[in-house]
């Protein structure tokens, strides 16, 4: 049971850690402005999951390989629109 409620609340969390970059990414995406993102906390958080994916790996914790591997995918997907909408955000404020 103790195994089951470890495995429960790990998946939330994994599930949580995965789709809590959605929101912003869909939000750049539609507005095609990445003005109001920070690439230094993304820039942090992408070495942070690169890190921890690779410790996984490095233990054959799957679990945390898997998620955070997940996340990565995701936070990157946030910091490439923001190289991406650089030049978007320097036109509309220029007009």
């Amino acid at each position: 049971m103790t195994g089951d409620v470890a495995t429960l609340i790990g998946s939330a969390a994994a599930i949580c850690s995965i789709t809590s970059f959605a929101p912003q990414a869909y939000k750049i995406w539609k507005e095609r402005d990445a003005s109001a993102v920070s690439l230094k906390t993304y820039s942090l958080t992408v070495s942070c999951f690169i890190l921890w994916t690779i410790y996984g790996v490095m233990t054959s914790a799957w679990p945390v390989t898997v998620a955070n591997a997940s996340a990565l995918v995701m936070a990157s997907a946030v910091l490439v629109m923001k190289w991406r909408f650089r030049d978007a955000a320097k036109s509309a404020s220029d007009a």
